[in-house]
């Protein structure tokens, strides 16, 4: 295994929540047009949903909810996630993405954060590898 590619699967295995700043992203609809006044995400969701796919990590076309926008991926062994995304706080500049294990059932628990490390993986590429994006923090829990 590389030196990139051990770095990206620890980083995925210890933290979940990754934000950075980029234009690239900001809103090109109007206010009105959004999910909610200041929530502003599908431009950078719909670019993910691509650039996930080009990576092999196939996942839905975006949804959203009242907070921001969501990509949901099922692994090869059936376990869900949502991978939520959207911008920080009202801003147009900075961004935050973070991996939702989903319920497996009743009284099942949630999916193993751990499965979805190849997806984490890919999208830690596909952020470092973008020129318009910078500041790139991975955390634990999102902020």
């Amino acid at each position: 295994m590389s030196p990139t590619a051990r770095l990206c699967s620890s980083k995925v295995e210890s933290f979940d929540t990754v934000t950075f700043t980029s234009r690239r992203f900001r809103p090109i609809l109007p206010e009105d047009c959004q999910v909610n006044p200041g929530r502003y995400g599908a431009e950078l969701a719909y670019w993910l949903c691509g650039k996930l796919a080009e990576a092999n990590f196939v996942t839905s076309y975006p949804n959203y909810e009242d907070w921001g926008w969501f990509l949901d991926y099922t692994t090869g062994s059936g376990e869900e996630f949502r991978l939520c995304c959207g911008n920080v706080d009202g801003g147009d500049d900075e961004w935050m993405c973070f991996l939702e294990p989903l319920s497996k059932g009743f009284f099942k628990g949630k999916a193993d954060p751990a499965l979805a490390s190849g997806l984490m993986a890919a999208l830690d590429q596909i952020l470092q590898s973008t020129s318009e994006i910078s500041n790139i923090e991975w955390s634990k829990e999102a902020k």
